[in-house]
């Protein structure tokens, strides 16, 4: 049966999608081994349900442009010169002698230096989805060795586009098809006018005036008009994508912009994969399994060798290396896009590439198992914490603040001058331009969307402020972070009485009256001013205090009954009233 209508086509995308994806996570094999399997059993190799997966290649490599924004969005500046000396000493090197080993190789049996060159950069990369979730699994993930794998990670990430633009360099040169250079420069020149003078005004006005469709909408009109722009004069889409990425790394608009772009990101990139995994050519492993059995365990143990090396260089153990070499062993998700770029510009061959695909292919699915046999093996104990006994997140931050205004900002200026880091989110986009101006860290974003709390960092957090003005939906995040973050604390602010019952109904752990504190300070000085001494009238504001909480809490299971809550206010203050009069007595 095929597919003989879009509408066909992506029912069936859905239907593997829905069922390989959670079934090979399941089993710890990761969601990019689960898509490619899927595409192989609907594509023209299993089923046939689909049987011109070209044109789907073509279209979905939209998802590569979307990750490739998202990458260069999460690239901040500050946090990439934190850790040069792991992206340049690791990263780097680890990049360079992989590509440099399996070129060779390459070099030797082809004979051809641009295959060498193109097949060892492709290796050379690691899948950064799959080894974030094994270091994630293994606890390592925010540990300084767990810092040092990511650092490799983020330097192959960093290099995919000069990577790609090689690879097209090498194609237009065997091609001929090359357009003018000043074309390409002048397309560079634009997008960073646009990036530097355009894109911040025009999300402040979109975020002022439009709706959540239309800052979404924005979203995708940045990346696709970046890719479209770079492509027209003869670069790569993802490069576009990356470059506006980055311009955007220090905006007050970057978690929003993710937590938009994600949906579309994760479904295109597995339209991707599933695509990638319809033209995989079986007949060729049929033809020689042990070779492209042998290549992709000859893949792993070098790379896993040579980053075991260089953790070693680095004062980390050989066990620890071995096993963080392991994780970041196998071919990675950008292999499959080097290698359409260089069959679409003639450099490899169908069959080469495919081979290649599948080594990449074979190497996902041997990670997951051979990792937890050789952590078995070398008996690894992860390192989960620091000498403090707790995991270290030096660039993470500890408190979100939900709602920027005055209650937000003081504590807000409490906690820098305590050195314990903090994310505020707001949706005033020009309340945001103006407290930035001090030096505060706020970005734009709604806080009621789970998305964009993930996108913030909310999975680092340990407390959450909320000081939303809008009580329904300070109701609504307390109630979204109690359901998917239970164990972080969540302290609230609220208007009045009412406020103060919603607020901690819906699950906050403390719940502060706005005006409360003040209004006893200014009740304490008006009855100094009146002739009570100071001790007299810290006692009454204290007592009035502990009185006022009590009838509070007893009035909470009462909220919605009017005639009682006026009940219980009545017999409040005459039981107030006398423990005044039983004060002035004594």
């Amino acid at each position: 049966m095929e597919a003989h209508s879009p509408l066909g086509a992506i029912l069936f995308f859905l239907i593997a999608a829905v069922i390989a994806v959670p079934l090979f996570r399941k089993f710890k094999l990761g969601a990019i081994l689960g898509y490619l399997v899927a595409g192989i059993l609907i594509g023209p190799q299993g089923f046939n349900f689909i049987d011109k997966p070209e044109s789907i290649l073509h279209f979905s490599e939209i998802g590569v442009v979307l990750l490739l924004f998202v990458i260069g969005l999460e690239l901040n500046p500050d946090k990439l010169w934190s850790m040069r000396r792991h992206i340049l000493g690791l990263g780097l090197g680890q990049l360079l002698i992989s590509a440099a080993a399996i070129g060779v190789f390459i070099l030797l049996f082809v004979g051809d230096m641009s295959t060498g060159v193109v097949i060892g950069l492709a290796l050379g990369l690691s899948s950064t989805a799959f080894a974030i979730q094994l270091m994630a699994e293994k606890g390592i993930l925010g540990t300084p060795i767990g810092r040092r794998g990511f650092s490799i990670l983020l330097l192959q990430d960093l290099a995919v586009i000069p990577i790609l633009f090689l690879v097209q360099s090498l194609a237009t040169v065997s091609t001929g098809e090359a357009k003018p250079w000043w074309l390409g420069l002048g397309a560079l020149v634009v997008l960073l006018l646009i990036g530097r003078f355009a894109l911040n005004p025009m999300l402040t006005i979109v975020s002022r005036y439009g709706s959540r469709e239309s800052m979404t909408a924005s979203s995708l009109l940045i990346v696709v008009g970046a890719a479209y722009i770079m492509q027209e004069s003869g670069l790569s889409m993802g490069m576009g994508a990356f470059i506006a990425g980055i311009m955007l790394a220090n905006s007050h608009f970057r978690h929003q912009l993710e937590s938009d772009i994600e949906p579309f990101k994760g479904l295109t990139l597995g339209l991707f994969f599933i695509a990638i995994g319809m033209t995989l050519d079986l007949r060729l492993f049929m033809q020689s399994p042990l070779v492209i059995l042998g290549l992709a365990v000859g893949l792993m143990i070098v790379k896993t060798f040579i980053i075991a090396g260089l953790m070693r260089m680095a004062q980390v153990e050989w066990r620890q290396g071995l096993t963080i070499g392991l994780m970041l062993s196998q071919g990675g998700e950008f292999a499959f896009v080097v290698m359409g770029t260089a069959t679409a510009g003639s450099i490899l061959s169908l069959e080469t590439a495919g081979q290649v695909n599948l080594v990449v292919g074979l190497s996902m699915a041997l990670t997951s198992p051979l990792v937890s046999l050789i952590s078995r093996l070398l008996k690894s104990k992860p390192q989960t914490t620091t000498e403090s006994g707790r995991i270290e997140y030096s660039e993470e931050p500890e408190v979100m603040i939900m709602g920027f205004g005055r209650f937000g900002q003081t504590t807000g200026r409490i906690l820098g001058a305590n050195k314990i880091p903090f994310i505020a989110l707001d949706k005033d986009a020009e309340h945001i331009d103006f407290v930035k101006r001090f030096g505060n860290q706020v970005h734009f974003g709604d806080a009621s969307r789970l998305d964009v709390l993930e996108a913030a960092g909310i999975d680092h957090v340990r407390v959450v402020l909320i000081a939303i003005d809008d009580s329904n939906v300070a109701k609504h995040v307390i109630e979204l972070v109690k359901q998917h973050y239970p164990k972080i604390k969540i302290i609230a602010r609220a208007h009045n009485r009412a406020d103060f019952w919603e607020l901690q109904a819906a699950g906050a752990d403390k719940v502060i009256r706005e005006v409360f504190k003040g209004s006893l300070e200014a009740a304490t000085d008006t009855l100094a001013f009146m002739g009570f001494t100071s001790g007299e009238a810290l006692k009454s504001a204290d007592r009035f205090e502990v009185h006022d909480e009590f009838l509070l809490q007893d009035a909470l299971e009462h909220r919605d009954d009017t005639e009682k809550l006026i009940e219980i206010g009545r017999k409040g203050r005459a039981d107030l009233e006398r423990i005044f009069s039983a004060d002035r007595s004594n």
